[in-house]
């Protein structure tokens, strides 16, 4: 929050964000041996966003994509973004929903996500954080929402970056990123 204060009014053109909405159910972290573990985390993962977060987040940017949008209290907004997990099994959600202010309409990105099972077999991207997204579904949301009306890069902020994977996004498509993610070992493992 307080690196949020020190920003000017819409410093960013483009806020893509993942903030936490209480992981307590990962605490122990997931998957069935040491060597598949996703970590825990140190106890960040359960720092809820405050409608204050929620307001500041919109005075530094002039666009914003949340994910998790159904986990939290946001203005109405006609505007939506899927990710369709293509899931075969039951056992977790198949889809995430994210709230957006940018002006398209609703669209749906299919990448096949569940456990060892990814869309790009050959690439397979080492999971590090309960909540992680494909690189891919950066890539889209970069593609489709990270343009200016003039065809110019926005500028792009991430307050919680987990597994850094729009990092990898934002830079295999040289985009300008600021971000920050309060959790050492997330970072470490995610750079």
């Amino acid at each position: 929050m307080k690196a949020m204060e020190s920003m000017k009014d819409n410093e960013y053109d483009l806020a893509i964000v993942d903030p936490p909405y209480g992981l307590e159910r990962f605490k122990k972290g997931i998957g069935k041996n040491d060597r598949h573990k996703i970590k825990a985390g140190n106890g960040f993962n359960n720092l809820i966003p405050n409608k204050y977060y929620f307001s500041e987040l919109k005075r530094v940017s002039k666009k914003q994509i949340i994910w998790g949008a159904n986990n939290f209290t946001l203005p109405k907004s006609e505007y939506f973004i899927i990710w369709d997990k293509k899931l075969t099994v039951d056992n977790f959600a198949s889809a995430e929903y994210a709230w957006t202010n940018c002006k398209k309409p609703a669209k749906v990105f299919r990448y096949v996500w569940n456990g060892m099972i990814q869309n790009n077999m050959k690439n397979k991207e080492i999971r590090i954080h309960p909540t992680q997204k494909p690189v891919q579904l950066y890539k889209w949301l970069l593609k489709n929402y990270g343009f200016n009306k003039d065809g110019s890069k926005r500028s792009i902020v991430d307050t919680h970056g987990g597994s850094m994977s729009i990092a990898l996004a934002c830079h295999d498509m040289k985009f300008s990123l600021d971000l920050w993610e309060l959790d050492e070992d997330y970072y470490k493992a995610g750079v």
